[in-house]
Order: structure tokens, then C-alpha cells, then sequence
């Protein structure tokens, strides 16, 4: 048995090891920071130029948020493997956040295009360290002790989860309310702050993770010595195939927001774009090269990785349609979800968003405790930064809580001017504009009032300045307005005039993602006895059930959004259609989430099992790009038909795919030969 594995077993807290709560806290942190930024890019992108943002369509926003979903499932096949050969999971596991606190601070710096660009790509390549060594890291520590395994798997994604939790809800409010740098830069924060606690407490791992071990196999698999399989070394043939693929693969995935967004496109040639031709070709070199690999095995061996290709094909699915969460799903939050509360209504939230914010910080607050009773002498500079993290939590979460209760609310009335056009249906258009000081107001204008809510946290004294900035307007070239302003323009008009409203709050956009994450702490315990039962549906059975609570929650999107108009670019639907999406595609994730690699280590032989997760991992990142490529499509759709449709499209997609997984139970269950 591994000594220094042995010491990291001396040390216990609910009766697991201390070092294993070193690693729950430095994911809590790294996933705090990923699923914040998360949580802001691509509302970031779309919003008006008033409010900070950089106003871009929607098309071009979420292709790039396809793109950089797609990218992080491809650069951990490269980090894994440099750490397996080279580098050692704890050395890869700091050079990872190193990079990855680097992209998030250049990300802070959100004026300037260059920097966001840059700190995509860092946080891209720091993830393609980081994300593969952490989970192995963890297999390696507990190799000798495989029937707590379970249990420090399940410790560890609460982890993962109360950090996706946390950092949306700060990041997000934080980026929503006082400005996008706020939220990118708490991120990046937090991302350091997990990097010097885990390097402070390296050695609570003793030798594990130093050194990278050709002898260590660390990913189970089933025992696959019976099998007579004749060696399948890569034919030259086979390399020049990868090479081509993964090539034009990664260009196309590139040039897909490059074209939009830099009108720069490598496939048009002569004006005729053929992207569509080139990603086509590729998946066609892609499929041949997998067919022509897998028939060379012996057929058992042939049958187990055919399973797994057909399990791969249902998660592109899945995830195509389940990451509209970051993207439009959250422009249906913003621009189409009444998120305005007053009265009861804000104060009952306002209990409610206490509730849900402070007992899971206090939980983990008493996780922290009984860690600081272990390892605090031992391990003290690491703690007092753990300890600092938690009184930053603690006093952002006060100041969160002050905020919402204390945010008062006013109407203000200002001078407007209306002009009346034609377009090109020649029907008529009424366009308003705000009258400042600096404006000029054409012949022929209709002069009037409109109306705007102020939200601060301050109480408005008499002349403050009002920003006068519709925020469903994008492009309002907006000025600040004061009283004498006003009447200096035109007497006739009435001085601005604010009136104090009853208490009322805003829910920010972002708000609605963190449901993912208490849905999912609330139901894995009823999932996991599920799976434990008698009743533990067979692997396509999941993923059918996935897929159909998957197409549940977009029936209650469609069915909400049926009542705006097409092409409408605003709206205000209740809120509840958004808490039934995010309920169901949780628990659909659930169903999805235990089938994946999980069958892969089961399904195929040790010596591919490298080549079958990067065909699993290279899945995912077509799941996801496909993500960003269908949810560009809202725009248009919306145009042709309405929002409805749109979400319609995502409701019987997964219900097909659903079916299909069922139809194919008895021919996967024969190609499994067994294994469950």
C-alpha cells in the first residue's frame, strides 16, 4: 500500500480524509468563477452600449458562446495527456489555475475587445489543465481505498455545484447591478484564491500527484483478459485522418463567430461560403476513421465500443439543447421575463432569495469549521486563505441582502419627441426620443412625455441626475437630464417630475441560472436511491428519460412565450415558465449525468480508453458548439414565426432522439454483452 496515500487517510472530516476537503474547496472556487463569468458573457455581448455592454446581435454573441463551450471539451484531451506523460496532476492542476486567473482578469478589462478575446482563450487552455487532473487526481488519492470512492465522488460535485451556485448569484449580481467588470473580476478573485489554497496545501497529498506514473491506471475498467484482441496499432493512414479532422475541426469551430464578428471567412471562396460543405466532409473523415478503427477489434471488444458511440450520439443531443441555459435562455430572461416584483411580491422573494442564499453558505461555512479543526496549525497559511474567501462570500452576501431590501424605486416622467416614418411595407412607425440639453428637435416633431423607472439603492434628492435610458432599446444615444435642463428646452413641456414608488426590485437575468444548481442538490439524493433500486432503468432508458424532462421544460417555455407576437424583441411573461424550464432540465441532467464516463471506462479495453474519451469529449464539444449554433437561430426564427417556435424546435428534437434511444434498448443491451 502507498504510504504517503496512507498518511492522506490520517486525518478525517465526515468521515473522509481533510486533503479531500482541500479539493472540494479549490473546485468550489474554480467552478465559482467559470460558471460566474458564465453566467454574464453572452448578456454582456448583448446588452446596449448604455449600459456597458457591447450591443452585439444575438447570432454573433452565441456563436461565440458555442465556440468557447466547444473549445473546453477539446483542450482537456491535450492536458490530460501532458500531465499523464509529463507534468503530474498537481503541477497541471496549478499551471491550469495560473492561466486561468489570467484569463479572468483580462476579462475584467471588458472595453477593450482584444482583452475579452484573450482572456476566452486563457480561460480555454487553463480549463484543458485544470478540469482532467482534478477528477483524476482524486481516483489516484483513492486507489487503494475503492469503496470510499463513491462517497468522495459525491462530496466532491457538491463542490462543484455549491461553487456553480455561489458564483452566479455574486458574479452575476454583482456584474447586473454595479457593472459587467464587477462580475468578471470577482470571478478572477476567486479563481486566485483557490490557486493559493491549494498550493499552500500540497502537502497534505504527500508524494501522490507529483510525478506522473506509467504504471498507475487510474480509470476503472472492466476486466477485458479474456478477450483475444490482436494489437490496432494507428496506421499512418489513421494519423494523417486525425490530423485532418482535428485540423479543420478546430478552424471550423473558430470561424464560425470570426466570420460573423471579424467578417473574415476562411472557407469563402469567390463570395460562396462553404463552411456547411467543409464541416460536412470532416464528420464524414471523422466517422470513417471511428468505423474503420473499431472493425478491426475482435467482436465483443467491436460491440462495446459500437455502445459507445451510439451513447455519444444521444449526449450531442442533450447538451445542444441543454446549454441554451447560458445563452438563450438567458436572453429570454432579460428581454422577455417580468422580472420587475413590487410590494408583497418583492418582499416574499426577497425571503425566499435569504433562504436559498444563506443556509447552503452556512452549511459549507460548517464544512469549512470542522476542516480548520483538522489542518488549520498544520496547514495555516492555507487556511487564512480559505478563511479570507469565506469572510468575501459572507460580506458580499450581507451586502447582497441590504441591497434588495433597501433598493428604492422611483418614475420619472422627461421630454420626448415622436417622429413618424414609414417603412419599407409603408406602414407607419412611430419613433421617440429623449430631449436633453443637447438635443435638437426636428420640424414637425410631436412633443411629449415619457416615462422611466429609476432603481438605486440611494434615496434621490432634488436635481440628482437621471439617466434616461430605456434599457429594451438598444442604442438610445442617452444624456443626463435635470429639471432645469428640461425647461430650458421648451416651457411647455413639464419640468421632469419624479415620484417615490412602493418597494420594488428587479430579479437580474442571471438569478434564474443558479436554480440548476439548488434543483440539483435538492432531487441527486432521491435520483441516487432511484438508481440504487430495483427499478434503475437500463442506460438508454436514462437517456430517453433525460431527454424527455429535457423536452418538458422547453414545453413550458414554448407555452408561456405563446402569447408574443412574432418578431417581437421584447416582452414580459411571468417567471414561473423560466422555474419549470430549469426544474426539468435538471432533472433530466440527473438521468443523463451517471450514464456517460462512467460506461466508457466499463465499455472499452484499457489501451483505447485514451482514443474513446477523446471521441466522448470531442462529443460533448459538438454538443455544445451545436448549442450555440441552434440558439443563434432565435433571431431569425422569431422573425419568420415567433419565440413560441423557437422553443418548440428544442421540445421535439430531444422527444425524437428520446424515442429513439428506446427503440434501440434491445440492440444496445446485446452490444453491451452484459456490462451495467
Amino acid at each position: 500500500m502507498n504510504t504517503s496515500t496512507n498518511d492522506f487517510f490520517k486525518t478525517q472530516v465526515l468521515g473522509h480524509p481533510a486533503g479531500l476537503f482541500v479539493l472540494f474547496f479549490t473546485e468550489m472556487w474554480e467552478r465559482f468563477s467559470f460558471y460566474g463569468m458564465r453566467a454574464l458573457l453572452v448578456l454582456f455581448l448583448v446588452s446596449s452600449l448604455g449600459i456597458g455592454g457591447w450591443d452585439w446581435p444575438r447570432e454573433n454573441a452565441l456563436a461565440l458562446y458555442g465556440t468557447y463551450l466547444a473549445l473546453l471539451y477539446l483542450t482537456p484531451i491535450i492536458g490530460g495527456t501532458l500531465a499523464d506523460k509529463y507534468l503530474g496532476n498537481r503541477k497541471a492542476i496549478i499551471i491550469g489555475a495560473v492561466i486561468m486567473t489570467l484569463g479572468h482578469a483580462s476579462m475584467a478589462i471588458e472595453s477593450n475587445p482584444l482583452f475579452l478575446y484573450m482572456g476566452l482563450g486563457l480561460l480555454v487552455i487553463g480549463t484543458g489543465f485544470f478540469k482532467p487532473n482534478m477528477t483524476s487526481f482524486i481516483s489516484v488519492l483513492y486507489k487503494d481505498f475503492p469503496e470510499k470512492k463513491d462517497g468522495a465522488y459525491t462530496i466532491f460535485y457538491m463542490g462543484v455545484n455549491a461553487g456553480a451556485f455561489l458564483g452566479i448569484m455574486l458574479c452575476g449580481y454583482m456584474g447586473e447591478i454595479l457593472g459587467w467588470s464587477w462580475g468578471f473580476g470577482l470571478a478572477g478573485i476567486f479563481m486566485l484564491l483557490g490557486l493559493l489554497q491549494f498550493t499552500l496545501a500540497q502537502g497534505i497529498f504527500g508524494d501522490v500527484g507529483k510525478k506522473p506514473n506509467s504504471q498507475d491506471k487510474s480509470i476503472e475498467t472492466d476486466d477485458h483478459k479474456k478477450i483475444e484482441d490482436k494489437l490496432n496499432p494507428f496506421t499512418a493512414i489513421d494519423k494523417l485522418l486525425i490530423i485532418i479532422v482535428a485540423v479543420t475541426g478546430l478552424t471550423w469551430i473558430i470561424n464560425d463567430p470570426l466570420s460573423k464578428i471579424g467578417d473574415f471567412n476562411v472557407f469563402s471562396i469567390g463570395g460562396t461560403d462553404y463552411s456547411g460543405y467543409v464541416i460536412l466532409g470532416t464528420l464524414i473523415l471523422f466517422v470513417y476513421l471511428l468505423g474503420s478503427r473499431i472493425v478491426r477489434y475482435s467482436p465483443i471488444t467491436r460491440d462495446k465500443m459500437i455502445a459507445v458511440v451510439i451513447f455519444a450520439f444521444f449526449i450531442i443531443f442533450f447538451w445542444a439543447s441543454f446549454e441554451q441555459a447560458g445563452g438563450s435562455m438567458s436572453i429570454f430572461a432579460k428581454d422577455y421575463t417580468s422580472r420587475v416584483l413590487s410590494g408583497n411580491s418583492a418582499f416574499i422573494f426577497n425571503i425566499v432569495d435569504v433562504i436559498i442564499t444563506v443556509v447552503p453558505i452556512a452549511i459549507i461555512t460548517w464544512v469549512l469549521f470542522l476542516l480548520f479543526k483538522q489542518t488549520f496549525k498544520k496547514y495555516l497559511l492555507s487556511n487564512i486563505v480559505l478563511g479570507f474567501s469565506f469572510v468575501i462570500i459572507w460580506g458580499l452576501i450581507i451586502w447582497k441582502i441590504n441591497n434588495n431590501f433597501n433598493t428604492y424605486s422611483y418614475e420619472a416622467s422627461y421630454p420626448i419627441y415622436q417622429v413618424i416614418s414609414q417603412n419599407d411595407k409603408r406602414e407607419e412607425v412611430k419613433k421617440e426620443f429623449p430631449i436633453t440639453a443637447e438635443t435638437i428637435v426636428p420640424d414637425g416633431a410631436i412633443l411629449n412625455e415619457g416615462i422611466t423607472v429609476i432603481r438605486s439603492s440611494s434615496e434621490f434628492i432634488k436635481n440628482d441626475k437621471i439617466s434616461i435610458l430605456d434599457l429594451d432599446k438598444k442604442g438610445t444615444n442617452f444624456k443626463y437630464l435635470t429639471t432645469e435642463q428640461a425647461n430650458a428646452i421648451n416651457n411647455n413641456i413639464s419640468a421632469s417630475i419624479i415620484q417615490k414608488k412602493e418597494s420594488e426590485i428587479q430579479i437580474p437575468a442571471t438569478w434564474f441560472l443558479i436554480l440548476n444548481s439548488l434543483f440539483i442538490i435538492a432531487f441527486a439524493p432521491l435520483f441516487s436511491k432511484w438508481w440504487e433500486s430495483k427499478y434503475n432503468p437500463n442506460p438508454a432508458a436514462k437517456y430517453a428519460i433525460g431527454l424527455f424532462f429535457l423536452a418538458m421544460g422547453f414545453a413550458f417555455l414554448a407555452y408561456g412565450a405563446s402569447g408574443i407576437p412574432q418578431g417581437a424583441k421584447t416582452a414580459s411573461v411571468s417567471i414561473v415558465w423560466l422555474i419549470m424550464a430549469f426544474l426539468f432540465h435538471t432533472l433530466g441532467e440527473l438521468c443523463v449525468s451517471p450514464v456517460g464516463l462512467s460506461y466508457v471506462s466499463k465499455l472499452v479495453p484499457p489501451r483505447m480508453i485514451a482514443f474513446m474519451f477523446g471521441v466522448w469529449y470531442l462529443a460533448l464539444a459538438i454538443g455544445n458548439k451545436t448549442s450555440g449554433k441552434m440558439g443563434s437561430m432565435i433571431d431569425d426564427i422569431t422573425t419568420k414565426y415567433d419565440i413560441s417556435t423557437f422553443f418548440l424546435i428544442f421540445t421535439f428534437v430531444p422527444i425524437i432522439i428520446g424515442v429513439i434511444a428506446l427503440l434501440l434498448t434491445p440492440v444496445l443491451k446485446k452490444l453491451m454483452h452484459g456490462v451495467k
